[in-house]
């Protein structure tokens, strides 16, 4: 028993030192494959994973992009949770967020349902147009709402001008300018969640209809009972892009308001202060911290997402 015990762990190691050397005996074998799969990796560990561990490193640091690199701790959070501008920002973020995610997610549901409809005509059509709006080029979007919420000449001041109504000023209101800027993200990326719900609509089972009408279940019974439940999973996959898609709101606000988010930061998401503090501030350091927050805040609320659908 004493020997068999002993040689176990030798047993285990050769299997080991086996299966290590069949594996960069294959990897020998197959050189050439890798070889030409290896520039996407390289560009990965490159642009997408030294970036990732670089920003944890530097979150740590004080460092303007030239001089040396400082360790400083934990100061760069503790100095993000007492400025004012950083609380500025998140509430922006999470404001226009919740603007835009519940209008955007009704319609492309309601948009879904209507091209599904198998009387419809013209369906591929529809779709291209729908989805027309996410290629758009984000800049030519945000030049045409700023022509259409101008504040003097603005096509929507012009038209409640014909009733009598005064100019309002859409861009520099603190209030309402999270709505043009949630408008922009609900003109632009309805059409892509309702293509998503659509391929989720046309996946649930005829049979299940069928049934369902047969029992006599009306439209609206079938819908609740039968599709959204099917469709939870699609539901939750749109409601946890569409909060990454917010909480990474850049373009839109920077466009149309600017590098500082307009009058009173009224517009300053958390992506445009980070923006700020690294690249016009140099503040590298500051802004890896940041970024990680945004991070942690994304995660949160994506969990909170899931817990929440799964309960539905």
């Amino acid at each position: 028993m004493k020997n068999d015990t002993a040689s176990a762990p030798k047993q285990l190691v050769t299997n080991e030192v086996s299966k290590s050397s069949k594996l960069w005996k294959e990897i020998r074998k197959n050189k050439i494959l890798y070889l030409f799969i290896s520039p996407f990796y390289i560009l990965f560990l490159a642009f997408g994973v030294f970036p990732i561990l670089y920003s944890i490193f530097l979150s740590f640091q004080s460092w303007n992009g030239l001089g040396d690199i400082k360790f400083v701790g934990l100061a760069q959070f503790q100095y993000m949770l007492t400025e004012p501008v950083f609380w500025t920002a998140l509430g922006n973020t999470f404001a226009i967020w919740f603007i835009s995610s519940v209008p955007m997610l009704l319609f492309a549901m309601i948009i879904a349902v209507m091209l599904n409809v198998p009387l419809l005509r013209f369906r591929g059509v529809y779709r291209t147009l729908f989805f027309v709006t996410n290629v758009t080029s984000i800049v030519a979007v945000a030049i045409i709402f700023q022509s259409i919420f101008n504040n003097e000449y603005g096509l929507l001041n012009y038209f409640i001008s014909l009733f009598g109504v005064d100019p309002v000023a859409w861009i520099n209101n603190s209030t309402l300018v999270k709505f043009v800027l949630g408008s922009m993200v609900v003109w632009r990326f309805t059409g892509y969640n309702a293509i998503i719900y659509l391929a989720g609509l046309q996946s649930v089972p005829q049979a299940m209809y069928e049934a369902a009408k047969i029992d006599g279940a009306s439209p609206i019974q079938t819908f609740f009972k039968i599709t959204i439940p099917i469709m939870k999973p699609v539901i939750l996959f749109t409601i946890i892009m569409t909060t990454i898609g917010s909480m990474q709101l850049f373009t839109e606000p920077q466009i149309l308001l600017g590098d500082d988010g307009g009058i009173g930061s009224s517009g300053l998401t958390l992506s445009l202060y980070m923006y700020n503090e690294a690249f016009l501030q140099s503040q590298f350091g500051y802004a890896a911290a940041v970024s990680w927050a945004l991070f942690i805040l994304i995660g949160g609320f994506s969990l909170i997402n899931w817990k929440f659908v799964n309960r539905l």
